[in-house]
């Protein structure tokens, strides 16, 4: 795990105002935080640097793009395998990377190993995911899906 990054009240100020709008100009977000511009993009680079910054995307209504369909799949593999020769987690992970329909994945404790956030198009293209890579998947055990009825919170801004 990386080491935390010390921050401080303006560096969170920075993140704040970027993780409401990145494509602010840097004169925009000086003005928001108090810097010049020059000093704000030279706070930006510097947590661009150190990796505080992961990145940045444009975020999409999968409704309108034609993926109105949202499933959370918990996955259970099995432990051992004789037709691998590698751990069927790593195999699993390595498959899931290139599942276009899988747009999050996370390796759980519990009774199951990983929970994939899934968008789709219907109930056809949910099933032929699911019947034709997840199940077909040489690790994977057992699946259990949940579908969401209706997006109560949806943010990408961490708590900072």
């Amino acid at each position: 795990m990386d080491a935390k990054i010390e921050l401080d009240a303006i560096d969170l100020r920075v993140l704040r105002a970027l993780q409401t709008n990145a494509r602010a100009t840097y004169d925009e977000l000086a003005a928001q935080v108090s810097l010049s511009a020059s000093a704000t993009l030279r706070r930006v680079k510097r947590l661009e640097d150190a990796g505080v910054i992961a990145g940045y995307v444009t975020l999409l209504h999968a409704e309108r793009v034609g993926l109105p369909l949202t499933a959370y799949i918990n996955v259970r593999l099995e432990k051992h395998t004789e037709s691998h020769k590698r751990n069927p987690m790593d195999v699993f992970r390595a498959s899931v990377q290139g599942w276009p329909e899988v747009i999050e994945c996370a390796s759980l404790t519990g009774e199951m190993d990983y929970l994939l956030r899934v968008v789709v198009a219907d109930m056809a293209h949910y099933s032929r995911f699911v019947m034709n890579t997840l199940l077909k998947h040489p690790s994977v055990q057992d699946c259990k899906t949940s579908f969401v009825l209706d997006h109560v919170k949806a943010t990408t801004a961490l708590p900072i």
